[in-house]
């Protein structure tokens, strides 16, 4: 993998590293820690077509006592998803006083049909996705865009439909909105988030 991207997180204590290839498409593997709501580790690989639209995305999260993964592959504009389960992250949760986070993946997944990207919870790199497959950083400001994405939440890796809407603003920024929750994001030049308020910023964003 010949980039590597590093992002502390701002809204809680942890962090991520991707390793990349952008040559044709994306091929990425990264690791994510975390502190919340239980201290959490996480792994993926995500792969795209040429074009950046996601073709297959695996996801590990881990704690203690607890290990969960989903896997999300697309053909034939659908959505196969698999998941496994060791431990009992609810139990975890529950010994923390937090509400149990359910099952892992999806009970639907024709609901995801819409999606073109994946959309992994707290994870900057992934908003490269939508940003590389709809060329934002070359759009006009104001330009627009309301798509669908398979959202992976974690720690639970529930995975559900999620409506949102990314904007340019002009070079090296984007606006992006879901629901009530809408952040000014900076990216450089190649796409790849460098200061997401509230959420996360590149180690060599200063």
């Amino acid at each position: 993998m010949p980039k590597s991207l590093f992002w502390s997180r701002t809204d809680t204590a942890g962090a991520e590293h991707a390793l990349l290839d952008d040559g044709q498409g994306l091929a990425a593997r990264g690791t994510m820690l975390a502190v919340d709501p239980i201290p959490w580790t996480g792994r993926y690989q995500v792969t795209t077509a040429p074009d950046w639209t996601t073709s297959r995305v695996e996801v590990e999260v881990e704690g203690a006592g607890w290990l969960r993964s989903v896997r999300l592959e697309r053909a034939a504009d659908r959505w196969r998803v698999t998941t496994a389960e060791q431990g009992d992250l609810d139990a975890a949760l529950a010994a923390a006083g937090h509400r149990p986070a359910g099952l892992p993946g999806t009970d639907d997944p024709d609901r995801l049909s819409d999606a073109l990207d994946v959309d992994l919870g707290g994870s900057p790199l992934f908003n490269a996705l939508p940003v590389r497959r709809l060329g934002l950083t070359g759009r006009p400001a104001d330009t627009a865009y309301r798509i669908t994405v398979a959202w992976v939440l974690v720690p639970s890796l529930a995975v559900v439909p999620a409506e949102q809407v990314y904007t340019s603003l002009g070079p090296g920024r984007i606006r992006f909105s879901s629901d009530t929750f809408t952040a000014d994001i900076d990216l450089d030049g190649e796409g790849y988030v460098l200061r997401y308020p509230g959420v996360a910023e590149r180690g060599d964003a200063r």
